[in-house]
C-alpha cells in the first residue's frame, strides 16, 4: 500500500503563507498529547496568552488562540461584534478587505465601504471624511494586505475611529511578528492573526485579542452570538480563571506549535526580528533590482515580509513558477483577482526572513530567467 506522506517534499516556502516551519516547532508538535484539561497543559495556555499578549502590544486579557486558521479569526470577530442592522465600514484594498465585507454583510449588517486600487495605501484624508459624515458601530481593515504587498496605516486611521466611537477591527494575520503591532497604543477594539506565516507555524490557530470595550459590546448584544463554535463569551471561560470550562477539545499539539513559534520571538527579541525581517526586505529589493525586476508596491508603502514583484512582460507565470517550484523546490505566490499573472508575491516570513533564502531564491531565479 502506497503511503501518500512519502510523496512529500521538502519545499522552502516563499509565498505569501504557509512559510517553512523551524525544527523546534516541529519538534514541539511531536510531544506527547495532554488532556485539555491537565494543569501541565492549562500553565502552557496561560504562556501563550502572555506571549500573544507582548507580540501584540496589548493589555487585554481576552487574549486567546481560536481553533481555526486566520479566515476563523475573522469570522470570531465580526460574529462577536456584529449584530443585524449595525452599521460597518470596510476600507478596502485587497483580497482580505473584500473578504471582510462579505462575511459582515452576510450577520446582517449595514456594509459601507471605501476602495481604494490595489497596490496603493489606504488614503486617510477619505476615511477621516468618511467618518466626518457618517457614524459607524465598527470599522474593519487589513494591516498587511497579502494580495498586494501593501502596508496600511493603521495608528493614524485608529485614532479617527476612537473619536467617531466606533469598534475598530484590524486583520494582522501576516503583520504579527514581522511589522510593529501596537494594539493598544493604536486604539484597535478587536485584532485577530494567524500562526502560519511571520510566527512559522503550521496554519490550524489564530490569535485572536478583544479590548474592554469590544467585550462591552459582546457582553450587551441583543441577539446570541450566531456560531456556537465561534462564541467568545463561552470560550473565555476555557481560557480562563481557575476552574476551567470546557468548550471544545483544544488542538492540543497545534497549541505547542504555537507556543513554541511565540517563544522562539521572544527569545530572539521581538525588535530584532522586525529588524530582521526590514533588512532582509531591503536585500531582497537590491537582489531583485540587479536582475532588472521591480517592486509593484511604492516604497514607503511596502511590507517587508510580502513582496510583489512585477512579473516582466515576456514571462509567463505559471511556468516560471511551475519550474520553481519542481526543479528547485522553492514556492512563491501568484497574484489574486485583477493582480493574476501580472505579479509574483514573495515572502521573507519569520523562518525564511534569512540570506540564506533569499540567496537560493535568487540563484534559482537567475537561471530560470536565462533561459526564458
Amino acid at each position: 500500500m502506497d503511503n501518500q506522506l512519502s510523496h512529500i517534499s521538502n519545499i522552502l516556502l516563499m509565498g505569501p503563507g504557509p512559510s517553512s516551519v523551524s525544527n523546534s516547532v516541529y519538534e514541539a508538535l511531536a510531544r506527547p498529547t495532554l488532556g485539555h484539561l491537565d494543569p501541565v497543559f492549562i500553565n502552557l495556555m496561560d504562556e501563550i496568552k502572555g506571549f500573544l499578549k507582548q507580540l501584540m502590544g496589548t493589555e487585554n486579557e481576552l487574549t486567546v488562540p481560536i481553533s481555526g486558521t486566520g479566515s476563523a479569526g475573522m469570522e470570531t470577530c465580526f460574529v462577536n461584534l456584529v449584530e443585524p442592522g449595525d452599521r460597518v465600514l470596510i476600507l478596502i484594498n485587497g483580497v482580505f478587505g473584500t473578504r471582510m465585507k462579505d462575511v459582515a454583510s452576510r450577520l446582517g449588517a449595514v456594509v459601507d465601504s471605501l476602495d481604494f486600487e490595489w497596490g496603493s495605501v489606504v488614503d486617510v484624508k477619505s476615511v477621516s471624511d468618511k467618518l466626518f459624515k457618517n457614524q459607524y458601530d465598527m470599522v474593519a481593515i487589513v494591516h498587511a494586505e497579502t494580495s498586494t504587498g501593501v502596508c496600511n496605516p493603521i495608528a493614524e486611521i485608529g485614532e479617527m475611529v476612537r473619536e467617531n466611537g466606533g469598534l475598530y477591527l484590524v486583520d494582522c494575520v501576516t503583520s504579527l511578528g514581522g511589522i510593529n503591532v501596537e494594539m493598544d497604543d493604536w486604539h484597535i477594539d478587536a485584532l485577530y492573526s494567524g500562526t502560519q506565516k511571520c510566527l512559522s507555524c503550521p496554519p490550524g490557530l489564530s490569535p485572536v485579542s478583544f479590548s474592554d470595550k469590544a467585550i462591552q459590546k459582546l457582553s450587551n448584544r441583543k441577539t446570541k452570538v450566531p456560531n456556537w463554535y465561534l462564541d467568545l463569551s463561552m470560550i473565555i471561560q476555557y481560557w480562563s480563571g481557575k476552574s476551567r470550562v470546557y468548550h471544545h477539545t483544544a488542538p492540543i499539539n497545534m497549541l505547542y506549535g504555537l507556543y513554541q513559534a511565540c517563544f522562539n520571538v521572544i527569545d530572539e527579541g521581538l525588535d530584532v526580528v522586525i529588524q530582521r525581517h526590514e533588512n532582509m526586505h531591503k536585500l531582497l529589493v537590491s537582489e531583485l533590482s540587479n536582475l532588472g525586476l521591480e517592486l509593484f508596491v511604492k516604497e514607503n508603502d511596502r511590507l517587508p515580509m510580502l513582496n510583489s514583484v512585477k512579473i516582466p512582460d515576456h514571462i509567463n507565470d505559471s511556468e516560471f513558477r511551475s519550474i520553481l517550484l519542481n526543479e528547485y523546490k522553492i514556492e512563491i505566490g501568484g497574484g489574486l483577482g485583477p493582480l493574476a499573472g501580472k505579479i509574483w508575491r514573495i515572502g521573507l516570513m519569520g523562518e525564511n526572513a534569512k540570506k540564506e533564502s533569499i540567496q537560493k531564491l535568487m540563484d534559482a531565479f537567475k537561471k530560470i530567467l536565462a533561459k526564458a
